[in-house]
């Protein structure tokens, strides 16, 4: 039991050290997504149609990726994606590709 822990047995320092390092991991993910998701803002707002769809992409499948990893809530995920496309319909209809019937 090294290093600074509030832990009474050798299981819940273990379970210490795992929810750190689970942390670490999440704090990457969740950094990741939010910066996808304000670059993919950033690029419908200044019209520019082929960064818009790339950025409108990349933040589509960083966001599925938290999700499925367990690091953002699958709605919370599922709402901001639903949010994102309302917007780029908006902004760029010719972002998104045609709805297939």
């Amino acid at each position: 039991m090294k290093g600074i822990t509030m832990a009474n047995t050798r299981t819940s320092a273990k379970r210490a050290r795992q929810a750190k390092k689970r942390q670490a991991r999440n704090q990457t993910v969740k950094t990741t997504t939010r910066s996808a998701l304000s670059d993919a803002i950033t690029a419908l707002k200044q019209q520019d149609l082929e960064k818009a769809k790339q950025a409108y992409r990349n933040a589509i499948r960083t966001l599925s990726k938290a999700a499925s990893k367990g690091a953002v809530p699958a709605g919370r995920a599922s709402r901001k994606i639903s949010r994102l496309t309302l917007l780029a319909k908006k902004m760029m209809p010719t972002v998104l590709p045609a709805a297939k019937k």
